[in-house]
């Protein structure tokens, strides 16, 4: 089982220099645990947990007691809280990652070179991870699966609102990694709420490799703002659907529609609705009428507002604004043209969506829309690890280096270059 430290408003330093030193010893091990070992590792943590279920109901009623004498409001205390389900859904999250391949070790591109040497890249681990997020434990255990399955250490970060349900949750994990011979610190959980934590965390680079903030704007900003580490991230999600005047009017109404209402809080919902001016005096009311049975707001632009009477004039704050609301802003444009130069002023770099036959305009929206998702007729909500065919997701990443889009194993991994020699040397 992982050693508790106890720490003091003055020792924060100490202690988490402590726990990096474990965590980049721990990460040497689990860089060279093979398959079996990882698997074995997170069925044990899955089993861990659904046995622990009595004493995770308790911890978290803790926290859930906590959070409504201190006033959480009623969104929050909801992420915060666990119940048998939720359990069953983290021990079944756990066999799911166990299931999918294993990335570490894959070698590719091996070549002959003029030289004799045979030169390839292998796929590797990053090391040492740092998570920081807010309110859901379950974003405990799964954080701790995709970081073990890519033979990562991983250093954890919760909200201080769910401190005792994580620290119920890595004692599962720790129980899990114990049984298959793996270390228990190769996940830990910081157990001070102190927020100096975070800034140490953030810039020990002799032991954390990345870091991956997971919360709100604010967070996000604060932790790009004074890491030291790489980090990990997208900022917000400014998500646009285009329809183009060549679109299916069906299709482009059910995506229009799907892209805001299936869920109003999440960072791939649509936020704004381009539509363009030949299309736009016959989709607009229909799709007004949608939204309106949906209770979503709409704000637009000045030709918008004289086609759809229930809209309101949009300001320039709202182009730029995540809503995460039933909130939608909609600007009719002129072409393609006009469209992409709007989601270049304005867009979050998440994630974009075309509706068009013409597969010509289709091609130049993907090829030009610098985003880390770009769509051809699909609903913006698909941008998504699962979805997309990586089992999870630790995050989205909108940087253009390293991991971009969803972040599954793979992303929590790098190459190295490899070369096989026979005794060459050069001339």
């Amino acid at each position: 089982m992982q050693t508790k430290l106890k720490t003091t408003q003055t020792d924060i330093a100490a202690y988490m220099r402590e726990l990096g030193m474990r965590a980049r010893k721990a990460s040497r091990v689990m860089a060279s645990a093979n398959t079996g070992q990882k698997n074995a590792a997170l069925a044990a943590i899955a089993d861990a947990l659904l046995e622990s279920r009595a004493s995770l109901l308790a911890a978290n009623k803790q926290d859930m007691d906590a959070g409504r004498k201190s006033g959480l409001d009623a969104a929050l205390l909801d992420r915060l809280e666990l119940n048998d389900e939720r359990i069953d859904g983290m021990a079944e999250g756990l066999r799911q990652v166990a299931a999918l391949p294993d990335p570490i070790g894959e070698i590719e591109g091996m070549k002959y070179q003029p030289s004799g040497l045979q030169i390839g890249k292998m796929r590797v681990p990053l090391g040492v991870i740092g998570i920081i997020y807010e309110s859901r434990p379950n974003v405990t255990a799964d954080a701790a699966a995709l970081c073990l399955k890519s033979g990562n250490a991983a250093i954890l970060r919760g909200g201080s609102e769910a401190l005792h349900s994580n620290q119920a949750i890595v004692s599962c994990v720790s129980s899990g990694l114990a049984k298959a011979g793996l270390p228990a610190e190769a996940v830990q959980v910081i157990e001070t709420t102190d927020r100096a934590a975070v800034g140490e965390l953030i810039t020990m680079s002799e032991f954390v490799d990345v870091i991956v903030p997971r919360g709100g704007k604010g967070l996000i900003e604060r932790v790009s703002e004074d890491a030291r580490v790489p980090v990990i991230k997208h900022l917000h999600g400014v998500c646009h659907v285009y329809i183009d005047d060549k679109a299916d009017f069906d299709k482009a109404v059910a995506v229009a529609i799907n892209s805001k209402t299936q869920r109003y809080g999440t960072c791939n919902t649509m936020e704004t609705l381009l539509v363009a001016e030949g299309i736009a005096k016959q989709i607009l009311p229909v799709l007004a009428e949608q939204y309106a049975a949906a209770g979503v707001e709409l704000r637009g632009c000045e030709k918008t507002c004289a086609i759809v009477d229930a809209a309101i004039a949009a300001t320039d704050a709202d182009w730029d604004e995540e809503y995460l609301a039933p909130i939608l802003s909609i600007r009719v444009v002129a072409d393609i043209d006009a469209a992409i130069d709007h989601i270049h002023a304005h867009s979050s770099g998440h994630t974009e969506s075309i509706m068009s036959e013409d597969i010509t305009r289709a091609r130049r929206f993907i090829a030009e829309v610098d985003s880390s998702s770009v769509m051809i007729n699909a609903s913006t909500r698909f941008a998504d690890g699962f979805e997309y065919g990586l089992g999870a997701e630790i995050g989205i990443s909108t940087d253009k280096i390293h991991a971009r889009g969803p972040v599954g194993l793979e992303g929590l991994t790098s190459q190295k270059y490899i070369v096989i020699g026979d005794g060459h040397i050069r001339g």
